[in-house]
């Protein structure tokens, strides 16, 4: 099966992070980066890797990103990955001797959150439609991510990707003002019925922040961690509450325009 995948990396500035993910994707004959005018030493550590192909786009959204991506892969089926994932032995072995039905056009991927190296006991990411037939797939945004939507039916594989991100934290803040702008658009268009129970919360503004602390530490299991458990949980909270802020800003805003007086007129 390995012969039939070519991973599909996006990045930008991932000079900490693309040599782990590099490193186990060495199976891979061809590797497919499509690169967002790094200015860091990304550019340098993927052109190392001879089955490396660098593409280079501007960035706008996500899916339009990926879907650029899905057409310079080649084979059957791509393996989309972040910059900062990096894939287990044990799932590299796994994908040695899947064999998918013909009906079979994805699969989900679990992962595990690491911190500073360290794979956490558990983390709020989700199982990821990672793995999937080229010709069969395409991604649409979703929020501040995208989401991939195949023709047939999906399965699940039992072992799991790292998430690994070392880029530094006001890397991350700053990535974070940009995901929750686009959140609070996601949350406004979307109709309250179309929205899931997390979203439904998140919209209420003050529990969300609240209830993801003691989601990561006491029901995954964060404060058996560390404080690398402490880091996970303050990072989620922090991200809770600037959704918050971002969600109050667009009401107040919104109540501004509304409640402005006319203008005279000359």
């Amino acid at each position: 099966m390995l012969e039939s995948i070519t991973p599909l990396i996006l990045t930008y500035n991932e000079a900490p992070n693309i040599k782990r993910t590099l490193q186990q994707l060495q199976w891979a004959s061809r590797i497919v980066v499509i690169d967002s005018f790094s200015t860091d030493a990304t550019l340098e550590i993927l052109k190392r890797y001879p089955q490396v192909e660098i593409f280079q786009r501007k960035f706008d959204t996500h899916a339009k990103q990926w879907n650029f991506g899905l057409e310079q892969i080649q084979s059957e089926w791509g393996l989309s990955l972040d910059a900062d994932y990096a894939l287990t032995d044990a799932l590299i072995d796994e994908l040695k001797i899947l064999s998918p039905s013909p009906e079979i056009d994805g699969y989900f991927i679990p992962f595990k959150y690491c911190v500073f190296g360290k794979p956490l006991r558990g983390t709020i990411l989700p199982p990821r439609q990672a793995l999937f037939r080229k010709g069969r797939s395409h991604y649409i945004d979703d929020g501040h991510t995208q989401l991939l939507v195949v023709q047939g039916q999906s399965e699940s594989l039992s072992n799991p990707i790292l998430h690994d991100d070392r880029k530094s934290l006001s890397r991350w803040l700053w990535a974070q003002d940009r995901y929750m702008v686009l959140e609070v658009k996601k949350l406004q268009k979307t109709p309250l019925s179309e929205l899931g129970w997390g979203d439904r919360l998140r919209k209420q503004k003050i529990l969300a922040p609240i209830i993801i602390f003691f989601y990561c530490l006491i029901f995954k299991g964060g404060i058996f961690d560390g404080w690398h458990g402490w880091y996970y949980a303050f990072q989620r909270v922090f991200a809770e509450t600037l959704l918050s802020l971002r969600l109050i800003e667009a009401d107040l805003s919104s109540l501004s325009m509304t409640t402005r007086p006319p203008q005279k007129l000359n």
